[in-house]
């Protein structure tokens, strides 16, 4: 009587995250210092309106950010699945005509990018709307208030982590419980949500001021902090790993 034996094969181990590099060439390097400031200089020049009239500002405010950030990740960043091999020719075989430089760049910018904008608008902002609620935000008023802050956030932090990233499951785990190494995009995400939370503090405060009506405060502590967390990741932390000892 013979016996067999199965041998299996271990689980292929994960590759590490690696951080984010800006992509190679002279309009990427120079725009991403830029951005920032277009982001802030947008936000300080609505910050009037806002304070005046929220709703109908933010929501005009939302549409120019959501251009800057398309812009952003399409000029800066390396879209998710980009990463090429060399492709092997066999000799004697006609290389066959690739993508033109067109096609390639709505393929592997334009496309991915909107995607972002799109799942960053329909996930994100409902994600972020419920945090907010259960962070202390009013729950039967203010709801456009509420809703628009959140989407705010949401561009800020989410459209490059969902860009660079895409929507692997793993990955998006590490994301949340901060296993990323730092850089530009995962701490402009950081900064937005530190910047948001402590945009939090004035409105409590018995300053009876127009400025501290909700939700002013937290999105403009969220601009601060991703410019901030941005610029940091970027030139100050990148590739460091938040330390829970």
């Amino acid at each position: 009587m013979s016996s067999t034996t199965t041998v299996t094969k271990p689980p292929k181990a994960r590759p590490t995250a690696s951080t984010v590099d800006i992509l190679n060439n002279d309009t990427a390097r120079i725009y991403t210092h830029i951005h920032p400031i277009l982001v802030l200089s947008l936000y300080v020049f609505r910050f009037k309106p806002i304070v005046a009239d929220p709703v109908p500002t933010l929501l005009n405010t939302l549409i120019l950010l959501g251009i800057l950030q398309v812009a952003y990740v399409s000029v800066c960043l390396p879209a998710t699945g980009t990463a090429s091999t060399p492709s092997v020719v066999k000799p004697g075989a006609r290389k066959k005509p690739g993508p033109s430089k067109l096609e390639s760049n709505v393929q592997g910018r334009i496309i991915p990018a909107f995607l972002s904008l799109l799942l960053s608008t329909m996930v994100g902002t409902p994600l972020i709307g419920i945090m907010l609620i259960l962070f202390g935000a009013p729950l039967t008023t203010h709801f456009p208030h509420t809703f628009l802050c959140a989407a705010h956030i949401s561009l800020l932090a989410s459209i490059p982590l969902i860009y660079v990233h895409g929507v692997d499951g793993e990955r998006w785990r590490e994301i949340v419980a901060l296993l990323l190494p730092i850089d530009e995009v995962f701490g402009a995400a950081l900064g937005t949500f530190m910047g948001a939370w402590l945009g939090a503090v004035p409105i409590p405060l018995d300053w009876d001021r127009e400025w501290q009506k909700w939700p002013v405060t937290i999105v403009t502590g969220a601009y601060i902090g991703f410019a901030v967390g941005k610029l940091a990741g970027g030139l100050l932390f990148k590739g460091r790993k938040i330390s829970f000892n």
